[in-house]
């Protein structure tokens, strides 16, 4: 049988807040009791500490969120030109192969004389190809009769007319010159007209 005496009065615990958990502080007066018009200045001017540290880690947000923004979208573009710049320098590749066929049709009278079947496979891969290079925007530049321009022709001589309409018109196309889009890929190599009064 136990005795009374050996028995410990229950000890008052009381629950301590969490660590982690904001503990709200009262204002009291001399009596005792919560005097609210400091408690309410307390919560207004902790309420206002809040506000400014939720726009400042808002504008930082934001501005996190702009420039990764602005990041990927200059990787997209550094991508696309990347993509761009490899495709023309396969497609200026090609072109050598194109001026080897120009150079073949060039002489009509030569390449008439080539067995009939064989010409027309020659020509229908050369149509093959000049529609692959339609599909990827290329087009070719310089034509006879039309005006000089530096942006597109490589003067390659002078040709003397007595002809002033002619004068700074293309006279002969020596190589064809191409463009992807808007942009020139080669000139083209041209035989210009210059009018000389044929008085002087």
């Amino acid at each position: 049988m136990s005795d009374e005496n050996d028995k410990k009065p229950a000890e008052n615990i009381e629950p301590k807040p969490e660590a982690d958990s904001e503990v709200l502080e009262f204002e009291f007066n001399e009596d005792g009791e919560e005097d609210l018009k400091k408690t309410l200045k307390k919560f207004r001017e902790d309420l206002k500490v809040c506000k400014k540290e939720k726009e400042e880690y808002l504008t930082g947000w934001q501005k996190e969120r702009a420039e990764f923004a602005n990041y990927r979208k200059g990787e997209d573009d550094r991508k696309a030109m990347l993509s761009e710049s490899m495709r023309e320098r396969i497609l200026t590749r090609f072109l050598a192969v194109m001026d080897s066929f120009n150079m073949a049709f060039a002489n009509k009278e030569a390449w008439e004389k080539v067995d009939e079947n064989w010409r027309r496979g020659v020509e229908y891969i050369y149509w093959q190809m000049s529609t692959v290079f339609e599909e990827y925007g290329v087009k070719p530049i310089g034509a006879v009769g039309e005006k000089f321009d530096p942006n597109i022709h490589q003067s390659m001589e002078l040709m003397s007319t007595d002809k002033k309409e002619l004068d700074h018109t293309v006279s002969e196309i020596i190589q064809k010159g191409y463009k992807l889009a808007d942009r020139v890929m080669r000139a083209a190599r041209v035989n210009v007209y210059e009018y000389k009064d044929a008085a002087n």
